[in-house]
């Protein structure tokens, strides 16, 4: 379980890296933690710490905790960072389902395919924003890392027939694929994941799958074959600009 969580921990983190590099905010990568110096684009974290052994110097000796908004996702729940002015958002769990696992049964109805145009890219941002005005965070550079995948789901008939019914973001790092920002327009979270799940197994055949989620979710999650493989822990800095939220699959207006 503890290898599991290295590797959601480091694939999380080159996805949290690639958004930012999308926001022309560069981070960097160290033995313990990655970190950016500015700060990052809204949901996402100005760290992620790799390690277990990880301490609170390895994040916030990096980052600018001057100003409010500051945000850490601890990945092995294991700091407590209390004192340096820091509160806990939310706290979640790492999922790892095997290469080797056969893909859950996907709802027929719907078609899984890559987002591969900017025009596209906004269509899916906005079924995924949901009105909440945050759709502008992917930015259409994110189309053209070969690490990062955009999928959507289709009804193949119907009166919904060509609009998006649900996707996600897959990206490739760590040996496996990471599942974040994953969403269901009905809120069919199950048929989401089994959709998702079967067309990460198609194009990455034997890859096994990583993320983290909570609440209902991860109910979802788990009953399509993912299994819990770690706490996690995500601290805001108190402060003005509280609403900073450092969730890299979570909308802001969900637990945060």
């Amino acid at each position: 379980m503890a290898e599991r969580a290295l590797v959601g921990a480091r694939n999380n983190a080159e996805w949290c890296d690639a958004m930012c590099r999308a926001h022309a905010v560069p981070g960097g990568f160290g033995a313990r933690a990655w970190t950016s110096a500015r700060r990052t684009p809204l949901l996402y974290p100005d760290a992620v710490t790799l390690t277990r052994d990880a301490r609170a110097d390895d994040v916030l000796g990096t980052v600018d905790t001057a100003s409010a908004g500051c945000s850490v996702k601890d990945s092995f729940a294991a700091l407590d960072l209390t004192a340096a002015g820091f509160d806990v958002l939310f706290e979640a769990q790492w999922l790892h389902r095997p290469g080797d696992l056969p893909a859950p049964a996907a709802p027929p109805e719907s078609e899984w395919k890559q987002v591969t145009s900017p025009a596209g890219l906004t269509e899916w941002a906005a079924a995924w924003d949901g009105g909440q005005g945050l759709a502008g965070l992917f930015r259409p550079e994110l189309l053209s890392d070969p690490a990062i995948t955009f999928l959507a789901a289709h009804p193949r008939s119907g009166m919904r027939q060509g609009r998006i019914v649900a996707g996600a973001v897959v990206n490739l790092g760590a040996g496996a694929a990471g599942v974040s920002n994953l969403f269901a327009v009905d809120d069919d979270l199950d048929g989401a994941w089994a959709g998702c799940l079967g067309a990460v197994a198609r194009r990455w055949p034997g890859t096994p799958v990583v993320g983290y989620e909570h609440g209902d979710d991860l109910d979802a999650a788990i009953r399509q074959g993912c299994a819990p493989a770690g706490p996690l822990r995500v601290w805001l800095a108190s402060g003005p600009a509280a609403d900073h939220a450092a969730a890299s699959s979570e909308p802001a207006a969900a637990d945060t």
